[in-house]
């Protein structure tokens, strides 16, 4: 089976300030239910510390609800809050499903997260320009104002503070 960049590139979000992927979409991906995905996970425990899965606060998950299709709980919803795995989380998650499948998936998902990574660098880099962009383009305004403002001085020179000034008086 092959999988689009693309298809795998919406299942990234970003949580904490760190792009993740939900556990169901992973689950889904890997051909397998969320609930054995997690047990699975859980009796690998030791393979993902807090920086590679952690579960998402009720806060976070209200948040991403939005973005992702979750049906309410009491109508076949989620019971809890769901764990979201870093790029890390992924990449150990190859250790532990062992299949032809979870090699493909895995694969993919890294490929994805690289891809991101690249764009990231690309958008820095272009941010970057622009920002050097706009302090030449400033200085450069401030040069042509300051020889303006002396042009000025030179064909209408300030006139003497002492000097009576002319006109009509009210």
């Amino acid at each position: 089976m092959q999988f689009q960049l693309d298809q795998i590139q919406e299942m990234i979000y970003e949580v904490r300030g760190q792009r993740v992927m939900i556990d169901s979409d992973l689950a889904k991906l890997y051909g397998v239910g969320t609930k054995v995905f997690n047990q699975t996970v859980k009796r690998n425990a030791r393979r993902f510390p807090d920086d590679f899965m952690f579960q998402l606060t009720k806060e976070e998950f209200e948040a991403l609800r939005s973005q992702i299709v979750t049906s309410k709980s009491g109508k076949g919803g989620r019971r809890y809050y769901p764990y979201v795995f870093t790029e890390n989380g992924v990449a150990m998650l190859s250790g532990v499903l062992n299949s032809d499948r979870a090699i493909e998936v895995n694969i993919a998902i890294m490929r994805t997260f690289t891809k991101l990574r690249s764009f990231l660098a690309l958008e820095t880099t272009l941010e970057n320009r622009v920002d050097q962009l706009e302090d030449g383009t400033y200085k450069l305004f401030k040069i042509v104002f300051e020889r303006l403002d002396n042009i000025d001085d030179k064909i209408n020179p300030k006139l003497d503070p002492k000097r009576k000034k002319i006109g009509l008086k009210s």
